[in-house]
Parts: C-alpha cells; structure tokens; sequence
C-alpha cells in the first residue's frame, strides 16, 4: 500500500472491479480516459473486465507484469478510482503509467495530482524506474494541465491520432525522468 495524505494506493483486488466496470461504462469519463478507443471500453461485461484484471491479481512478478491500484481517499475509504503502471522495460528501466479518477466529486481537488505522485515516488525510488511515460489525447486538457503540475514534460505528439467527438486530435506523449521527479 502507498499511502499519502488524501489517498491509499492498495492493489486492485476482485471486489474493486464492480466499481471500475462502473466508471468504464460511464461514457464521459471513458471518453476523457480513452480518447479514440471510447468504443472498445464501453458496455464490456463484468466476466471480462475481471479476466482483464486477473493476470494482476494473481501475478507473481509485479515489476514485469506491472500492477493496477485502486484508489482510496483516505478520509473516507471510498474507492474514488485506479491508476497502474505496465510496459515495464528492464534494459531502459522504463515504464508507462495511467490513472482514472472515477468518482467525479473528487476531479479537481488534489487526488489526481497526489496519486500522480506516489505512483512515480514508488516507481523511481523503490523500484529504480528511471523514465515514467503516459500518453493522453490533446483534448484531455485537465489531465495534460495535472501531468505537467507534477513535472512531465511533453515529449512528443502524434498529429490527429485521435477522433473524439467527430474531430481528430493529436496523441500526445509526456515524460518524466528520475532526476527531474521532486518528492
């Protein structure tokens, strides 16, 4: 567990599936996490989302596999979203993040931005991660604006990526490394 002040970080565990069905059948939220591939998150059955999950609750080496969370507020002990890292590389010692806070009440208040960074504090310092990555879409401007606030640079853009609401918007990738991560 990775806790802070507003959040508990806790791996994902079969009973917090329930909930993130619920947000990845909510399609605002869906379309703010997902961009183009709105269409493959929506309406996917329980049964499937949990044989998503069950590699990561049964996985025996978290560092390759990577992990997905579920998010707490401490506060309150409700599960107000999930965040993971994946695609961990051990040559370049790399790895690709994500994050969903699901339960809108809580947009804007400082959980995205607190969970941001214990994830990166956990990957550079406990696991020697040296670069963390992310990818959004231009459109997604609340998280592009909280991903800089904790220190990712861009690093590239893949022009008119994604087609979100009848329009195309670009991809765009954003970076962190070790030695630019303040804790």
């Amino acid at each position: 567990m990775l806790k802070g002040n507003l959040v508990e970080l806790r791996p994902v565990k079969e009973e917090d599936l329930e909930r993130v069905n619920k947000w990845n059948n909510d399609e605002e939220l869906t379309r703010l996490a997902s961009g183009s591939n709105l269409p493959y998150q929506l309406n996917n059955p329980h049964e499937s989302l949990k044989a998503h999950y069950t590699k990561n609750l049964t996985s025996h080496n978290l560092l390759k596999d990577g992990i997905v969370f579920s998010i707490y507020a401490t506060a309150t002990s409700e599960q107000i979203g999930k965040c993971d890292y994946r695609e961990f590389n051990p040559i370049t010692r790399c790895a690709t993040v994500g994050i969903v806070i699901g339960e809108k009440e809580y947009w804007g208040r400082g959980y995205g931005k607190e969970t941001i960074h214990l994830l990166c504090r956990h990957l550079f310092y406990d696991l020697n991660v040296n670069r963390i990555q992310l990818d959004t879409w231009s459109g997604n401007e609340r998280a592009v604006a909280l991903y800089k606030a904790c220190g990712f640079r861009l690093e590239g853009r893949l022009r008119r990526n994604e087609y979100v609401n009848g329009e195309y918007h670009d991809t765009l990738i954003l970076g962190l490394l070790q030695e630019e991560f303040t804790h």
